[in-house]
């Protein structure tokens, strides 16, 4: 039997056209040298941001790095002293749970719960910032939206309206790709004055356009104190950029590249649907909430009894790969992470696959 893989499919669709013919000339002049010292790459942002969130983002508050994390790992190293705390709010990314040690912090775990509308952090204690109690002051590692749950939460408008933040954040977000149609999306830094005073943004098209490997993400400041931290980082940190991923993130953040994003959008909204009516007629034990953004669905399949990690199961038997759920967390227990970006044959015959398994 041949396996099916929803942890990290193939993708729903191919390149972007202007990101393809972009690394052709790139491949067919053999240009696979140095990124040069400027891009563009922060001015192409700039546009797209404005563009798709209203959002007025200074190309001079901007530097380029070779990926999300170590865009993060980076400003963390910069601001944070030994013992300062780092909140995550699990289950989330795996990766935050490395990069706080690996920049001299200490992570302070604040699990999300389902209030039934959405999530929120567990406790009243927690929503104060546990840092305050463990150390002088806290960051928030926070992916807006949330990467895993796929919640928008605290990422909408109303955030504009509301106190501000407290204490250091630092948003990790990929562009707007994910975002299904009647979802409105704030960014972090553009909710207000206290934001802007507090945070940074780390983003990159890797996840929206599928140029992961081709290694580019921007360090967005919107204050001067902040903007001085991001200058002030070693300049290694901006020549680990790749060639082709500077020039992919031009053609995906240009004006021609829109039409294939909304169509994008339009095709996760669809799976994300599909993927609720699939379950609800092969696993209809299963829980799942429709995600507000993303590719990734959180699937609680503690009902049917396969353990703490039923992807192991279900990889097995089923010669399905969904991902791990204790990866993200001790929360993610009986749970599996499904990547709905796929084509949606893919995502119905893993369904039907699993469904195969129950007794």
């Amino acid at each position: 039997m041949t396996s099916c893989r929803c942890s990290s499919p193939r993708p729903i669709s191919p390149l972007a056209p202007a990101i393809a013919r972009e690394l052709a000339v790139l491949v067919e002049r053999g240009d696979t040298g140095y990124t040069p010292p400027d891009p563009g790459v922060a001015v192409a942002y700039a546009a797209f941001a404005e563009r798709r969130f209203g959002w007025a983002v200074d190309p001079a508050r901007v530097r380029v790095t070779c990926d999300v994390m170590m865009g993060v790992v980076e400003i963390l190293r910069a601001v944070l002293t030994p013992g300062d705390r780092v909140v995550v709010t699990p289950p989330v990314y795996p990766p935050f749970y490395d990069c706080v040690p690996e920049a001299g912090g200490v992570v302070e775990r604040v699990p999300l719960r389902d209030t039934g509308g959405g999530v929120g952090a567990r406790s009243r204690r927690h929503r104060r910032g546990a840092g305050i109690r463990c150390a002088s002051r806290a960051a928030v590692q926070s992916p807006q939206p949330h990467r895993d749950r796929a919640h928008a939460g605290g990422a909408r408008a109303s955030r504009r309206d509301r106190g501000g933040p407290r204490g250091d954040r630092r948003q990790r977000r990929d562009p707007r790709a994910v975002d299904p149609p009647g979802v409105e999306f704030t960014p972090f830094l553009s909710a207000g004055a206290a934001a802007e005073r507090v945070g940074f943004a780390v983003v990159s098209a890797s996840k929206a356009f599928n140029l992961a490997g081709l290694k580019c993400a921007l360090m967005v400041t919107a204050s001067d104190e902040r903007s001085a931290v991001v200058s002030g980082l070693p300049a290694e940190v901006e020549w680990r950029t790749g060639l082709f991923g500077a020039r992919a993130a031009l053609a995906a953040f240009a004006p021609e590249s829109d039409e294939w994003l909304d169509g994008l959008r339009a095709a996760l909204d669809a799976n994300r649907r599909l993927l609720a009516d699939l379950l609800a007629e092969h696993l209809p034990r299963a829980r799942y909430r429709l995600p507000d953004a993303g590719f990734l669905a959180w699937v609680d399949l503690s009902d049917y009894g396969w353990g703490d990690n039923p992807a192991v199961k279900i990889r097995r038997e089923a010669k399905v790969a969904f991902h791990l759920g204790p990866y993200f967390g001790a929360e993610g227990a009986a749970h599996v992470r499904i990547n709905f970006g796929c084509a949606p044959e893919v995502l119905r015959e893993a369904i039907e696959r699993t469904a195969a398994l129950v007794e």
